[in-house]
């Protein structure tokens, strides 16, 4: 079971405090860690189970329901995902994800073949069924990729086979964060990001605020990006675009006009918007990880002081750095 002090701090999570939190923590590391791995070494004394929360909604969707009203579900609940559950099979079979809408809008848009309208009359199992004539979105597993509670993606019970919770990037780096105070802080962490070498510097993908929502997913599903910062005729950052933002397109049944311009669809934006939250080259990492976490966001934008986008630091940067990779990130500090 969960320890008492444990509970205390991930209520201190999830309300976004960190007062004392040091007291409530389990682990107490002083040992300093000339290898730059006190970060990758805490997550290896810590199991999926401490890291989710005490509390948390969990949407699961059984693959005969509507497309539309699954994504109209993910947008009333604010999340990014969800597990399909298949009741012939009663087992889990993959996730339902904003890529998926975002992979069947560009797809058939302009497809002569089929229209755009009669998409959202499928069901989940409709886009992911083996038929060829109905196959919409392939995927390859079956099976649900997943770890256990006690395991080092979905959290799923062994026992009961129960999704207990999704763990995300967000999380984990939120999870560090704050029980990480319990560990020396690595001497990287002073580091200016100039130097620290995480992220995307160059080839930035980014959007003009006249081009259109079309072009935007096109960039999305062509270069793999999550989010594109839109940019006017200076190259200046004036907002972020994600792929939580498109699903915004079902909720407001504006995904028939995928022409529309990037500033208007900005504009249109009517709930949760993560925003534009900036970094500089100069600041140092620890700024750029105390600011992701208490802003939380998912991705920085890298600006210069003119506010020109000069690179994109996302949440999966930080934690290959700091936890899967801190040898390389150490020896530069060196």
């Amino acid at each position: 079971m969960r320890t008492e002090e444990l509970d205390r701090a991930h209520a201190q999570m999830d309300t976004g405090t960190q007062d004392d939190c040091h007291e409530d923590c389990i682990m107490n590391i002083t040992d300093p860690d000339p290898n730059g791995e006190t970060y990758m070494n805490f997550m290896k004394k810590h199991c999926c189970y401490d890291a989710i929360p005490t509390s948390c909604k969990l949407v699961v969707f059984d693959t005969t329901l509507q497309v539309k009203k699954a994504f109209f579900a993910l947008v009333a609940n604010g999340l990014r995902a969800a597990p399909l559950w298949d009741h012939k099979l009663q087992r889990f079979v993959g996730m339902l994800t904003i890529t998926d809408f975002i992979n069947i809008l560009h797809r058939y848009y302009r497809s002569p073949m089929v229209q755009i309208y009669e998409l959202e009359e499928h069901k989940i199992e409709t886009w992911r069924g083996d038929s060829f004539q109905n196959v919409y979105l392939q995927y390859h597993d079956q099976c649900l990729i997943s770890i256990t509670p006690d395991a080092r993606l979905p959290v799923i019970d062994p026992e009961s086979g129960n999704v207990l919770h999704i763990l995300t990037h967000k999380r984990i780096l939120k999870f560090l964060h704050i029980f990480g105070t319990t560990v020396p802080k690595p001497r990287f962490l002073k580091m200016q990001i100039k130097d620290a070498g995480i992220g995307t510097f160059t080839d930035v993908a980014t959007v003009s605020q006249t081009a259109t929502v079309y072009d935007a997913l096109s960039v999305f599903v062509e270069r793999r990006v999550s989010a594109l910062p839109v940019v006017d005729d200076d190259g200046k950052v004036v907002a972020l675009y994600s792929r939580f933002d498109v699903i915004n397109l079902a909720a407001q049944k504006t995904y028939n006009n995928l022409s529309m311009s990037m500033q208007e669809a900005v504009r249109r934006r009517r709930c949760y918007v993560e925003g534009v939250i900036k970094c500089y080259p100069d600041e140092t990492l620890e700024t750029v990880i105390d600011r992701i976490v208490k802003a939380e966001v998912h991705r920085l934008v890298l600006v210069d002081r003119e506010d020109v986008v000069r690179g994109i630091i996302s949440l999966s940067d930080l934690l290959q750095a700091i936890v899967l990779s801190p040898a390389g990130i150490d020896a530069l500090f060196s």
